[in-house]
């Protein structure tokens, strides 16, 4: 049985105006998963994740992470779950490729010689070894998100949640970061990926989870919840171009 990672109960976010962002979410995401949540924009997604990390409070419901609460689970969070922003060049701080990606295990308190040793690996898994005195402005888009899924290995971090990871990205863009999935996949570690484009992603996924205003309307294997697609979910079968779940994916 794989290890219970989140546990939702319940889940609540209603903003000032009175419009509500989450509307009752139960859920639980497990160790080693690959899941992809698919919604429309403004389903809901991006803030779920927020509330999964603590970055946004709930206004009712609960969040467990490996069985603790909220602030017990604080610390453990940082150590273990990293994100990946849709618009990364605002997750990118340091001057030179090298030194970005050793900003989180730095403010881990890490030696010097083991930051050294984390960025090193994480850079080599995501192919941007070379590129360590770059600064991240000389990078393309798809580097970009590379340097800052190096940056959460480099913190040691087993899970990732990755927002929208194929925005604003172009074909080769998209294909880098698409072998980065695939090896972390290959990896163990957990991905809780958060996209509208199933086409280019979902022969990697588990699971699939359609977000619909704030609401889960399905949850379950993808060939199965994509039989069960409404229109209404603003989400496309990518079946209409690929045939089967197994060939959704612009690797080769």
């Amino acid at each position: 049985m794989a290890k219970l990672l989140f546990s939702v109960k319940n889940l609540v976010k209603v903003f000032p105006n009175g419009n509500r962002g989450i509307s009752g979410i139960d859920l639980d995401l497990y160790a080693g998963e690959c899941v992809i949540i698919a919604g429309s924009n403004g389903s809901g997604k991006t803030l779920l994740a927020e509330m999964l990390l603590g970055l946004t409070d709930p206004t009712g419901g609960e969040i467990r992470f490996q069985g603790r609460s909220p602030d017990d689970a604080e610390e453990v969070l940082r150590h273990e779950v990293g994100l990946v922003f849709q618009d990364t060049d605002a997750q990118i701080i340091g001057e030179t490729v090298a030194e970005d990606a050793g900003f989180g295990p730095q403010n881990l308190g890490f030696t010097k010689e083991e930051i050294q040793r984390r960025v090193t690996a994480a850079l080599a898994a995501v192919g941007l070894e070379d590129k360590g005195n770059y600064p991240p402005r000389r990078l393309s888009g798809g580097e970009k998100r590379r340097l800052v899924v190096a940056g959460v290995l480099a913190m040691g971090c087993e899970t990732m949640i990755l927002d929208e990871p194929f925005a604003n990205l172009d074909w080769p863009g998209v294909v880098q970061v698409l072998r980065v999935i695939r090896d972390l996949k290959k990896a163990g570690k957990t991905l809780i990926i958060l996209t509208h484009e199933l086409e280019k992603v979902l022969a990697f996924a588990d699971r699939l989870i359609i977000l619909n205003q704030g609401l889960i309307r399905e949850d379950g294997p993808p060939g199965e919840v994509l039989n069960r697609l409404k229109d209404d979910y603003g989400v496309r079968d990518p079946r209409f171009s690929y045939t089967r779940v197994e060939d959704c994916t612009w690797l080769d």
